[in-house]
């Protein structure tokens, strides 16, 4: 907020805390990101993946509740997109280097470099459209290409299937999890569409049975977590191409009615 005097601007030199908490959660989501680092450092893999859960979700509440409290800026989508990057553009790439991809030599490390780069042309795409309203209304609801959040949890999915298959070799695999990281880079920087959730509206009626289904989605986190987990990833998989779909016949259906 700026007064004026004397056909001078004074910008006052305290800040609401309110307007920092977005940036706070920024942060943490950023050490959290960078904590799982360490935890693949000494072969904790679960914690590690954790700590990028942990990531995704503060980056899930960051934003919305910077637009709740009408505290967003430049600064912190800058911030954001920085944090996105180490979270999920770097830790995941070193944690699968370091579980399997290493075995792999020059070939696993170009493998997970060319995975951090796609996260990062990604989120450049990404800020270069920010404040860009050109869209129509039901373009909003989708994303262009794999978010980051999503992307770093889809090529540590062998990781958290291995947790619980019998058939570790199988999922440890330099050639299955080669694969994943190529197909998830490719995704990352397509043009293909993928819902969005940030204007996802629930009607009235399905406001209860929502609300159960959390409590469900709670309720199994805690008590089988890794089965939870990979099947929220391979449902999100799954969700691609049925989004690819939705999203073009949105666009037929509106060029229609133009």
């Amino acid at each position: 907020m700026k007064f004026s005097h004397n056909n001078r601007q004074i910008v006052p030199h305290q800040l609401s805390f309110n307007k920092l908490i977005p940036n706070i959660l920024t942060m943490l989501a950023l050490c959290s990101g960078m904590t799982s680092i360490r935890f693949g450092l000494h072969e904790k893999w679960d914690f590690a993946i954790i700590s990028i859960l942990i990531s995704g979700i503060i980056d899930g509440l960051d934003g919305r509740i910077a637009r709740l409290l009408h505290s967003t800026s430049t600064f912190g989508a800058q911030l954001d997109s920085l944090s996105d990057f180490i979270s999920f553009g770097i830790a995941p790439a070193i944690l699968i280097y370091f579980w399997t991809m290493q075995s792999a030599g020059g070939l696993g490390w170009t493998l997970v470099l060319v995975f951090s780069a796609c996260c990062a042309l990604r989120l450049a795409r990404f800020n270069t459209m920010l404040g860009k309203h050109e869209l129509p209304p039901w373009a909003h609801n989708f994303f262009i290409g794999v978010p980051a959040p999503a992307a770093a949890n889809l090529v540590l999915l062998p990781m958290v299937l291995s947790f619980q298959s019998e058939n570790n070799g199988f999922f440890t695999s330099t050639s299955i999890n080669a694969i994943v990281l190529i197909v998830v880079s490719f995704l990352m920087v397509s043009k293909i569409p993928t819902y969005s959730g940030k204007n996802f509206k629930i009607p009235h009626d399905y406001v209860l049975p929502t609300l159960l289904l959390v409590s469900v989605l709670v309720a199994s986190l805690v008590t089988d977590p890794w089965t939870t987990i990979a099947t929220m990833g391979i449902i999100y998989a799954i969700s691609i191409p049925i989004s690819a779909l939705s999203f073009y016949k949105f666009r037929k259906k509106n060029n229609q009615s133009s």
